[in-house]
């Protein structure tokens, strides 16, 4: 692939323990570009080991980050990939080829998802497609404060071959993202008059949540650890709406 073709952005804070393997994946692209959201550990040191060009941010949203790295970086097209996933060669192959010879601008890719040591194929997680490969003329910059969108203009196509995520590895960490997350989410639902909570609505949110990833999206068939994670995410929704609820009192 020529210089400049293709920069690949990633984000990371304190990511020591997956960063080296998440540029190991991308070592194929002819810039990686690191944007460091004020990490205390090894993450730094790791990224330029890889060859990886460091950017520091310290504050602003997941949405400032990725515009960060859209200005810093200097590829034609902007792959962007976190820290816990994975491109594999297959990918990379695919991604190689395609941007030499497409029309479309943003190139959506397949993720398989590993939760708790399992690769869901169930309960809503694949193939989980993810807005990542981007003409970056076309590319606006990213807007939304809990799950940022990109703004761009141009036709979009599908990749074939996934990416790996390796999403979740254990409750512990499931859970501090959920305490912080959950502020975020029920602050938008205030400030969008969501009505006040009712005991009733609980009950609908939880057992919903739990009803969708169970049975209709089937993730009773992925074992105990889908079931573990469907009644986990039904939990997380009751967190969500329990702040809410606090807000509004």
């Amino acid at each position: 692939m020529k210089k400049n073709k293709l920069s690949v952005v990633i984000i990371a804070k304190n990511e020591e323990g997956k960063i080296e393997e998440c540029l190991k994946s991308a070592s194929w692209a002819p810039e990686i570009v690191v944007i460091d959201n004020g990490s205390t550990d090894r993450t730094v040191a790791l990224a330029k080991k890889h060859k990886a060009v460091v950017y520091e941010k310290p504050d602003g949203s997941y949405k400032d980050l990725r515009n960060e790295g859209l200005k810093r970086a200097k590829g034609e097209w902007i792959f962007y990939l976190d820290a816990d996933e994975r491109i594999t060669s297959e990918l990379a192959e695919e991604v190689k080829a395609i941007i030499n010879e497409t029309s479309n601008t943003l190139l959506i890719i397949p993720r398989r998802n590993v939760i708790l040591g399992k690769e869901m194929r169930h309960g809503g997680w694949w193939p989980d497609y993810v807005k990542r490969l981007f003409l970056k003329k076309n590319l606006t910059g990213w807007t939304g404060d809990l799950h940022e969108e990109p703004e761009f203009t141009g036709k979009i196509d599908f990749l074939s071959q996934p990416m790996i995520h390796l999403k979740h590895d254990n409750l512990h960490d499931m859970a501090v993202k959920t305490n912080k997350w959950s502020n975020t989410e029920a602050k938008l639902l205030l400030d969008a008059k969501h009505p006040s909570m009712a005991p009733w609505r609980f009950f609908r949110v939880v057992f919903t949540e739990l009803f969708y990833r169970l049975f209709i999206k089937k993730g009773i068939l992925d074992g105990l650890e889908g079931i573990v994670y469907a009644t986990y995410q039904s939990f997380s929704k009751f967190v969500t709406y329990a702040k809410l609820w606090e807000k509004q009192l």
